[in-house]
């Protein structure tokens, strides 16, 4: 390999936003991220619902639609 041309390759550490740290090697250096394999929804389990649900009721009460919606579904 020619010298000179490639970067460091470096220790770094990583740090999560959930407190998990770790060490791994990098060219960037230290690091902080948002997720990792101790606060993802994958790799622990729990999944982290986002209620969704409030914002169609919100759309059919911003457009009035919400009693035309009802009377649509009496009459069928």
């Amino acid at each position: 390999m020619k010298k000179g041309i490639h970067p460091e390759y470096k220790i770094s550490k990583v740090t999560c936003a959930c407190g998990n740290t770790f060490v791994t090697r990098s060219t960037r250096g230290d690091m902080k991220v948002e997720i990792c394999s101790k606060c993802h929804p994958f790799f622990t389990g729990k999944q982290k619902l986002v209620d969704s649900a409030g914002r169609i009721e919100k759309y059919l009460r911003k457009y009035n639609l919400h009693n035309k919606n009802k009377e649509t579904t009496q009459k069928g």
